[in-house]
Formats: structure tokens, sequence, C-alpha cells
């Protein structure tokens, strides 16, 4: 039972960090299913809501200090400017688990002003789709998908 808890809980520490080794792992150690599926989805809203709540005390007090460079901060703002205004918050929740991590796009959801309450929801939608995506293909086609993917066997098993 304990090793179970242990399994679980390193789904979900991996898959707040990375979403996508979340259900790797789950398979690598083979968890069940749903076991896999929810701690991913848990541990992607784990740093969502970290970052949503103290996303605005970590920008000031830690980016202020080591980006002072107003050249580069405004070139930085724009190209982030035009990502936000062509996608919305709708946009940066379907690809956190893609391209950002839940950190990174979190994040950037904060920095659109909106409520949390949508960005909670936002996140969460887009978290349990992909985490029901993710986890299914790597179930599915495990022993396929995770022969490239050595590396990460190796550390898990």
């Amino acid at each position: 039972m304990t090793e179970e808890i242990l399994k679980v809980f390193q789904v979900f520490f991996w898959s707040a960090i990375k979403f996508i080794l979340g259900p790797m792992l789950g398979y690598i150690t083979h968890l069940h299913f749903l076991a896999t599926f929810f701690a991913t989805v848990a541990g992607m809203m784990f740093s969502v809501v970290a970052f949503t709540y103290f996303g605005d005390w970590l920008r000031k007090k830690l980016l202020n200090r080591f980006f002072k460079n107003k050249e580069h901060e405004e070139q930085k703002h724009s190209r982030l400017r035009n990502f936000i205004i062509k996608y919305g918050l709708g946009g940066v929740a379907f690809l956190t688990p893609l391209f950002l991590t839940p950190i990174g796009g979190t994040i950037l959801a904060v920095s659109l002003g909106k409520t949390k309450n949508k960005i909670l929801f936002f996140m969460l939608v887009s978290a349990t789709a992909w985490s029901l995506a993710f986890t299914s293909v790597v179930y599915w086609l495990g022993p396929k998908i995770l022969k490239w993917f050595d590396v990460i066997k190796y550390f898990f098993s």
C-alpha cells in the first residue's frame, strides 16, 4: 500500500513540473489507469493553484530582481502580448500541457489579469482533457512509445 502511495506521489510531483511525465511515469511504475489520470490532473492543478495565488508575489520579488533591463523586458512583453491577444486564456490553458509547463502556463495566464476562478476553471478543463488523452495514448501504446524514452524508464524503474 505504501509503495502504491509513493508511486502516485511521484506521478503527482512530476506532473506538477512537466505534465507529460505523469502518464509516462504512471505506466512505467504499473499504476492503474485511473490513479495515473487523477494524479496527473492533481499535479498540474497543484501548480496552477500555487502559482495563481502566489504568482504575483513571485513575479514582483523574483523577476523584478533579476530582469531589470527595460529594453529586453519590452521585447519580451511585446511577443508575449501578441501571443495573449491571439489566443487568450483558453489558448493559454489549451497549450499549457502541450508546450508550456504547468508553472509557465499559469504564470502566463495570471499575466492576463483574469479572475483566479476563471484561470482555475480553464486550467482544470485543460488538465482533465489532456490527462485523459495523454494517459490513454501512453497506456494503449505504451510499449511502442516508451521504447523511445529509455532514459525515463531507466530513472523511474
